[in-house]
């Protein structure tokens, strides 16, 4: 019973750290060389670093099985100003783990020390910690860098903390879990002139502001009601002043989508209504469309498997699955293209801040939930 509490009370003191030094993506030097000297200090077979830019992989193996299971965590930070006055607060000016990667970090890092000191499986268990989550970059870049062929495994988990949700309390579901994210840029361009004289030039703004109306059609209108779509317009920039009409307006937001070819329609309907739009005003669009993120799909039998697990580890009415599938949207889901695995939601408390909000902390108490969920993956899917 004291060496738990003594790991909970290391646990909590490297999540302070991590948290009073957030680093954002592929910034995460410091971050990623507190990780690789923890697994080294545990005894990790191997530990390398620098994997895809800052991520690191530490490697750990028992037995004699040739299976290897993989467990990821997130570890980078937002550019969000943090508020209040924790005395572990952010010291990066700017910069803050407003989502609770230094938890998710903390907790792998807590299943490393314990599986390299009590075993328990039988086979590999490769300890994952990506750079970049957040802007959809950091698992490609992994991948790219020959981290299925260096660290190969078949299957891999990963876990989020979800304010809103009990601590100790864990939500998952089989197939389409979250969404993937589109993000679209429109540019109007026509003639800005002076606000007393409209009609000496083509001003865009009133055009830019129909578009931002006609977009929301696209799922209101062109969309199956049976099928899930968001478009959200997040900003609307002009070249205007408070008595110059603008030439030049942008129009910038992001799409979601659970299915490949409703993200594409979404995509052909932003055009045509942009091009008809632009059209109605004498002015012309040009649409930027990217795929930040890809729907993440929960594999069937390991869903259930991950349900097992917290089930036996914290009991069935703190496990339940999710009614519904997430809007957010999710890196890990770049892992799954590749391999089955499964991610689940575990609870940051009811009072938690919401993710992305400067006043957003992870809740410690969280954290030997999540190391024994990973603990318990390991052990259960390498007996």
């Amino acid at each position: 019973m004291n060496d738990i509490h003594n790991l909970i009370a290391e646990m909590t003191e490297w999540r302070r750290h991590l948290h009073a030094n957030p680093e954002f993506g592929f910034e995460e030097k410091a971050t990623s060389a507190f990780i690789a000297a923890k697994l080294r200090e545990f005894g990790l077979d191997e530990v390398a670093e620098g994997v895809g830019g800052t991520g690191v992989v530490g490697t750990l193996r028992r037995g004699t099985g040739n299976r290897a299971v993989a467990l990821r965590a997130d570890m980078d930070a937002l550019k969000i100003t943090e508020r209040g006055a924790l005395d572990y607060k952010s010291r990066n000016d700017g910069v803050m783990h407003a989502c609770g990667h230094d938890g998710h970090t903390t907790m792998l890092l807590g299943a490393a020390k314990q599986l390299a000191e009590e075993g328990g499986f039988n086979g590999t268990v490769r300890f994952v910690f990506q750079p970049a989550e957040e802007w959809g970059k950091g698992a490609l870049s992994m991948m790219s860098d020959g981290l299925f062929e260096k660290f190969p495994f078949d299957e891999i988990y990963g876990i989020h903390n979800m304010p809103g949700i009990p601590i100790g309390h864990f939500e998952t579901k089989a197939g389409a879990f979250m969404s993937a994210e589109d993000n679209f840029e429109i540019t109007l361009q026509g003639v800005g002139g002076h606000a007393a004289r409209p009609h000496w030039g083509n001003e865009v703004l009133v055009a830019a502001c129909a578009l931002v109306t006609n977009l929301q059609t696209i799922v209101a209108r062109r969309i199956d009601p049976a099928d899930i779509g968001v478009v959200s317009v997040t900003e609307l920039i002009t070249d205007g002043t408070r008595n110059a009409l603008p030439g030049t307006a942008r129009i910038l937001g992001d799409a979601r989508s659970f299915r490949s070819e409703i993200s594409e329609h979404m995509e052909k309907q932003m055009r045509v209504i942009a091009q008809g739009t632009a059209s109605a005003f004498n002015v012309e669009a040009q649409v930027h469309y990217t795929r930040e993120f890809v729907p993440l799909l929960n594999d069937p039998a390991l869903a259930e498997e991950s349900m097992a697990v917290a089930t036996e580890l914290f009991g069935a009415t703190n496990v339940r699955v999710a009614s519904k599938p997430m809007t957010g949207s999710e890196d890990f889901a770049r892992f799954l293209s590749r391999v089955p695995g499964c991610f689940v939601f575990m609870g940051n408390g009811m009072q938690s801040s919401p993710l992305h909000n400067p006043n957003y902390d992870f809740n410690d108490e969280g954290l030997i939930h999540g190391m024994r969920f990973h603990v318990g993956i390991a052990r259960r899917r390498l007996p």
